[in-house]
């Protein structure tokens, strides 16, 4: 059979090293998997089977520098996986049979208790009684912190099979987004990232393993692995197996473009990913380290993590090359595998080298840069140390020598070979120049068919919050208070927070619209305020300094919170009386956890401004529902629901899948009407259009009608999952008639949510061109992007952080931004 596209040239920047210990690992998997009755009589696999797919191997690339005891338990661990995926696949999946699939998934988990002496069940088959040897061997050398991930993981993995079921069933092929997310869970990187940590002896520090970095170099790792695994793995799961959930199938769909094309785009975003991982271990894990002050150990297990990851790409991507489950015969990818060069600078981060392929202006950094890694110490024999400043400084010197090349128009899908040289990519992403003309944002026709009439009461909540805003003193600027007066009572009345509130709470109280509509205005003034202070020029040390204040101000105990020091704390202060008194501790909780959600994702956007970087599609997708405040909103709604839905339905995939469509579809129209304030007004590059047209290397009307087709898809899953997905939920779950109407009724306050937001949008006088021309004053960008690029004077020191400024002003926090503070009727974005 031919292959249905050519393998694009992979982005492979480590080399791959093999454990001299396979040939343990291969006779022990064996023994093994025939005392679990894998093998012969099993139905699955045969003795010749295990041995074509030689997952020691696998292991063996993967987990390179593991002793030969560890390196036989994990490929144990990886030969249950596979056994469990085509086992799964044989009996349920190729008989559509959901229902045995459930009773068969809701019983591996207790084969994985939190306690290791706990008791288990006696297994009934192979894969039951794989994973209790397999648990009771591990456990014993990890912490309880690493148990509870990596059960969750497992159980992420073997549940969300149903997902995959279920489409299979209906004939479905998933949105892009969507399967990214539920492609994590299913293909198991995750996963396979919690046995790195056990093969590396490198646990992740509990203070640390759910934080945003460790979280990112997680996501972009299992999306490397999944989306490299889905162009080898096409032809068998989409030609033989009739398998749905693919990357290659879904581009195809989604960009209606050939398989190659397709093939390409895939190609493009793993390159992607990668280059995320590598930015976030050199812009955010030192950041890390030094915010929660882990201790050397601490750090170095950390480091060894990611050493583990890295090892797990390249021998990942060498096993596929090999085996024979997979298509790799000939093509780009056989000519890139060997492109590797054995002199060539390793390590963590180091992948930018890949820079220097592009040739041209870099030719004679290659050779400096070569000679010295056959002269002096070599990093690809590199071990886990704190302070790895070479890193570090190797790609700030090829970050500013890429800077200057041009990248060439490779069309929607790329070029004939699928993705542009990654150096290239990488720098391009580097490259905005901010305060382009752009002019009037073009505006798709939004399908939306929800409608909502708005609330009664919304005149007077009009009146309200511009009294409201006045009142706590954000409508006046003050030379002493740096967070007043960004904008004017003007300017409040035309962005008619109200309006919005109007929409999304029909049915509210006079009191309550008035609470919500403060709590719409305050965040989008904090919003426009937040890279006026701390953007240009760049404050991170300041926008975080804020974050603790504002996290300060939120008691959750009952206990008193902090006295508030300008207009924008007092505002948060009332909100957080008028809100979370009459709550528990709980949702006090929760609905502060939703707020820091909030003020995490705009410190992201300064920071991706401090490197002049456009986000990865991903990244910025998963961040946008942060930065737009879609938790806090929605964690509102569902904390006024009480105890009436158990918190496992909040928790699952189909809610979750709901939230985020709905989110995701908000938070997309607000980047197309926002474009021309937040490119061209604000020399912003944290907007949607500006990542599609960034990633594509297309024109703005063409990223345009890709956003509009995103939105449209997420706007159909979140109809499929009420449709399709609910029913089944509420049936596993054996909800009962008040349950079920009170989700009903949630489902209808996120399609008034959508419903009102799109009025808003509409009808207020924020994103027009002619209102920004006059909220702006025309000469406003002009003066701002001349601000941006001109240099120091002669001697002239940096600006002070709102940390320094914090030990001279009697204002406090914020007062950094005083420098650049507007009078009334200038904004900066954030929309």
């Amino acid at each position: 059979m031919s292959q249905p596209f050519e393998l694009p040239s992979f982005y492979v920047p480590h080399p791959a090293r093999l454990n001299p210990h396979l040939d343990q690992a291969r006779a022990h998997s064996s023994v093994w998997a025939r005392e679990m009755g894998m093998l012969e009589g099993s139905g699955i696999w045969t003795r010749a089977d295990l041995d074509a797919h030689d997952y020691g191997l696998l292991c063996a690339y993967t987990h390179p520098d593991a002793s030969a005891e560890v390196l036989s338990l994990v490929t144990d661990w990886y030969v249950w996986v596979f056994f469990f995926d085509d086992h799964f696949l044989d009996v349920f999946k190729r008989t559509n049979d959901r229902v045995g699939g459930k009773a068969y998934l809701d019983r591996l988990p207790l084969f994985m208790p939190a306690d290791p002496a706990a008791e288990t069940p006696e297994p009934t088959n192979p894969v039951e009684a794989g994973l209790a040897d397999l648990w009771r061997r591990t456990v014993p050398a990890m912490g309880e912190d690493w148990r509870v991930r990596f059960a969750e993981s497992t159980r992420n993995l073997l549940d969300e099979s149903l997902w995959e079921l279920a489409n299979i069933d209906a004939g479905r092929v998933a949105n892009p987004v969507e399967y990214i997310e539920m492609r994590r869970k299913v293909g198991g990187a995750p996963w396979s990232a919690g046995l790195i940590e056990y093969a590396a002896g490198a646990e992740v520090p509990a203070a640390v393993s759910g934080s945003r970095p460790l979280r990112v170099l997680m996501d972009a790792f299992s999306d490397g692995v999944h989306l490299r695994n889905d162009l080898f793995s096409y032809q068998r799961e989409v030609e033989d197996e009739g398998e749905l959930s693919n990357g290659v199938l879904v581009l195809e769909k989604f960009l209606e473009c050939t398989t190659q094309e397709a093939a390409d785009a895939v190609n493009g975003l793993l390159t992607s990913r990668l280059q995320q991982f590598e930015n976030t271990v050199v812009t955010e894990l030192p950041q890390l380290f030094a915010d929660t002050g882990l201790d050397a150990r601490e750090q170095d297990r950390v480091l060894a993590y990611v050493k583990g990851l890295q090892d797990w790409q390249a021998g990942g991507h060498e096993w596929h090359m090999r085996s024979s489950r997979y298509m790799n015969g000939g093509g780009a990818a056989a000519d890139a595998a060997t492109w590797w060069d054995p002199f060539a600078i390793g390590g963590v981060g180091t992948s930018a080298l890949d820079v220097l392929r592009s040739g041209g202006a870099l030719g004679d950094l290659a050779e400096e840069l070569g000679s010295l890694s056959r002269t002096g110490p070599v990093m690809k024999d590199w071990a886990p140390t704190v302070g790895a400043s070479p890193v570090a400084a190797l790609l700030d010197v090829l970050r500013g020598a890429g800077a200057s090349l041009e990248s060439p128009g490779t069309g929607l899908v790329g070029g004939s070979r699928g993705d542009v040289e990654p150096g290239v990519r990488r720098a391009r992403s580097h490259a905005h120049v901010p305060f382009q003309a752009v002019g009037p944002s073009l505006l798709p026709d939004f399908r939306l068919p929800f409608t909502v009439e708005p609330n009664p009461c919304l005149d007077a909540a009009r009146l309200h919050t511009i009294e409201w805003a006045g009142r706590i003193g954000l409508l006046e600027a003050r030379p002493e208070d740096p967070t007043a007066g960004v904008w004017s009572a003007a300017d409040a009345a035309d962005y008619d927070l109200a309006l919005c509130a109007a929409g999304i709470y029909p049915d509210a109280s006079a009191g309550q619209l008035d609470l919500a509509t403060d709590w719409l205005l305050w965040g989008t003034y904090a919003d426009d305020w937040f890279p006026k202070a701390f953007g240009r020029p760049v404050d991170l040390a300041g926008a975080k300094a804020v974050r603790a204040r504002y996290l300060l101000l939120m008691p959750v105990d009952g206990e008193p919170g902090a006295e508030p020091l300008n207009a924008l704390e007092r505002g948060l202060a009332d909100l957080w009386e008028r809100t979370a008194g009459p709550m528990t501790a709980e949702g006090r909780s929760t609905l502060r956890a939703s707020v820091d959600t909030m003020l995490e994702g705009w410190i992201w956007e300064i920071d991706n401004q401090a490197q002049n970087r456009i986000a990865d599609p991903v990244d910025y997708l998963e961040m946008r529902r942060a930065t737009f405040g879609s938790d806090l909103t929605m964690s509102l709604s569902r904390l006024a629901h009480g105890k009436v839905v158990p918190d496992e339905i909040y928790a699952s995939g189909s809610m979750r899948s709901l939230e985020n469509a709905a989110s995701d579809y908000a938070a997309l129209m607000n980047d197309l009407f926002s474009y021309q304030k937040e490119v061209e007004f604000d020399g912003e590059l944290n907007n949607a259009v500006l990542v599609v047209q960034n990633f594509f290397d297309c024109d703005y009307p063409a990223a345009v009608r890709i956003v509009d087709d995103l939105m449209h898809s997420r706007l159909d899953q979140f109809r499929h999952v009420v449709a399709e997905e609910f029913p089944v939920l509420f049936e596993d779950f054996g909800l009962d008639g008040p349950a079920r109407a009170m989700l009903a009724g949630y489902v209808k306050e996120l399609e008034n949510w959508l419903a009102g937001i799109l009025v808003w949008h509409r009808d207020c006088r924020r994103y027009r061109e002619e209102d920004l021309l006059r909220h702006f004053g025309r000469d406003a960008a002009g003066e701002a992007a001349e601000q941006a690029v001109a240099p120091a004077g002669e001697g002239e020191e940096p600006a002070a952080s709102a940390v320094g400024a914090l030990l001279v002003r009697p204002t406090g926090l914020g007062t950094s931004a005083a420098a650049v503070a507007g009078g009334p009727g200038r904004v900066a974005v954030g929309s």
